[in-house]
C-alpha cells in the first residue's frame, strides 16, 4: 500500500507538470486596458526560469495597476515556483479579493495548497472552480489531487473519470485514477489504465514501473517481471523497480517450485517399561501378596527348638 510520502510526491509532481503557464493567463485575461511593459517581460523572464527577476516586473506591474488580479497570480506563480508558498498564497488571495470569480487565482491557489499537502483546503478551492465552470476539466482534475491526498480513493475516481470525458487525451488524468482504482484494489481498471498511457508512450519508464508494481499486487509475476524488466531498461538506476523486480522474481521462483516431499512419521518405539505396564505390574504383585498370605493364614508358625 502506498504509504502519505509518497502520495504526496505524487500530488506534487503531478501539480508541477499540471502548472499552466503564465503566458496564457496573461493573453485571456485583460487588466483594466491591456497588458502592461511590465507583466509581458515578467512573463517571458518566468518563461526563462528567471523567476526573482520575474516577480520585480510583475510587481512594478502591480504597482501600475494595483486592481488588475492578473498581475496577482502572474506574481504568486512565480513566487510558487521558487518555493515561497506563503507569499504565493498572499497574492492569490489579493487577486480574489479584487476578483472573487477569478478561476486562475482558484487554480494557483490550489496548486500551492497541495504543494504544501494542504488538501482540505485543495478541495475547497478545486471545488469552487467546479462550481465556477463546471464544463472545465481542471477543477475535476484538482480536486481529484486532493481527494488522492485525502485518500478518498472511491471519489478520485469519480473526478478523474469526469475530467477524463472532458479531455480525453490528457495523461495525467488516467495515470492518478489508476492509483486511486490501485488503492481501491480495483487491479483491472488501473491496469487497463496504465495501458491505455503506454499505448500513447510505450517507453513511459514510470507508467511500466507502476503498471508491473500493479501486476505483482495481482500475483501476476510474469507481466510484472517484464514490466519491471522494460522499466529498468530505460532507467537502469531506478532502486525501486529494482527491488520490485527481485521481489517479482523471487515470488514466481517460490510459486513454480515442487511441492516438498512428504516425510514419512516414524513409528513409535515399543518399550515394556511405561507408565502404564509399570502400574498393571505394581497392582500384579499387590494381588499375588494378599493371595499368598490367604493361604499361609492359620498354619502353626514354624518355630526352632534352639534354646534362645
Amino acid at each position: 500500500m502506498i504509504n502519505h510520502q509518497q502520495i504526496g510526491k505524487a500530488i506534487i509532481i503531478a501539480v508541477c507538470v499540471a502548472g499552466l503557464t503564465l503566458p496564457a493567463y496573461a493573453k485571456k485575461r485583460g487588466g483594466g486596458g491591456g497588458t502592461s511593459e511590465h507583466t509581458s517581460k515578467g512573463v517571458e523572464l518566468a518563461q526563462q526560469k528567471q523567476y526573482d527577476a520575474a516577480i520585480a516586473e510583475f510587481t512594478k506591474a502591480i504597482e501600475e495597476s494595483p486592481k488588475d488580479p492578473r498581475n496577482y497570480v502572474n506574481r504568486g506563480t512565480a513566487y510558487r515556483s521558487t518555493g515561497k508558498f506563503a507569499e504565493a498564497m498572499a497574492d492569490f488571495s489579493k487577486a480574489l479579493e479584487i476578483a472573487p470569480t477569478d478561476d486562475f487565482a482558484y487554480i494557483g491557489r490550489a496548486q500551492a495548497e497541495l504543494d504544501q499537502r494542504d488538501y482540505q483546503n485543495a478541495f475547497n478551492d478545486a471545488n469552487k472552480l467546479v462550481e465556477l465552470k463546471p464544463e472545465d476539466p481542471t477543477g475535476y482534475k484538482f480536486r481529484g489531487f486532493a481527494e488522492i491526498g485525502l485518500q478518498q480513493w472511491d471519489k478520485a475516481v469519480v473526478d478523474f473519470s469526469t475530467a477524463i470525458q472532458k479531455k480525453p487525451d490528457d495523461a495525467q488524468n488516467y495515470d492518478k485514477r489508476a492509483l486511486a482504482n490501485r488503492s481501491l484494489k480495483n487491479y483491472q481498471a488501473a491496469i487497463d489504465d496504465y495501458t491505455f498511457i503506454l499505448s500513447k508512450n510505450p517507453n513511459d519508464q514510470e507508467i511500466l514501473a507502476r503498471r508491473g508494481f500493479t501486476y505483482a499486487l495481482m500475483q501476476d509475476y510474469e507481466k510484472a517481471i517484464a514490466d519491471d524488466e522494460a522499466a529498468l531498461k530505460i532507467k537502469p538506476d531506478d532502486y525501486e523497480t529494482v527491488q520490485r523486480l527481485q521481489y517479482a522474481r523471487q515470488m514466481l521462483a517460490a510459486k513454480n517450485a515442487p511441492p516438498p516431499e512428504a516425510t514419512p512419521t516414524p513409528a513409535p518405539q515399543s518399550t515394556l517399561f511405561t507408565p502404564l505396564n509399570i502400574i498393571l505390574a505394581i497392582v500384579v504383585i499387590g494381588i499375588i501378596a494378599a493371595v499368598v498370605r490367604l493361604m499361609t493364614r492359620g498354619k502353626p508358625e514354624v518355630t526352632s527348638n534352639r534354646i534362645r
